[in-house]
């Protein structure tokens, strides 16, 4: 007999049983081959999804201090820029 069930499928069109499993699968394409043997790629991505609300937090941290900058450098004309 025909069961219903719900699955979740990566941008490459994979099958996966749960939106996490998912959504690594695209992280780790995203990240591509890291390292010489077998890729890194699946346990980093695996670390950034459970990790998610830290490394948003980061992003949020940066964006605020690229604005800061950009806010003295654009109000202070004798300020000199370094090149980075």
């Amino acid at each position: 007999m025909a069961r219903k069930g719900t699955g979740f499928f990566d941008r490459k069109g994979q099958f996966f049983k749960t939106p996490e499993e998912a959504t690594r699968s695209d992280l780790a394409s995203l990240l591509g081959q890291i390292g010489e043997k077998e890729s890194l790629a699946p346990g980093i991505a695996h670390t950034l999804l459970e990790k998610r609300a830290e490394i948003e937090k980061l992003y949020v941290e940066h964006d605020a201090m690229i604005t800061e900058r950009e806010t003295v450098l654009a109000g202070a004309e004798n300020v000199a820029r370094l090149k980075v």
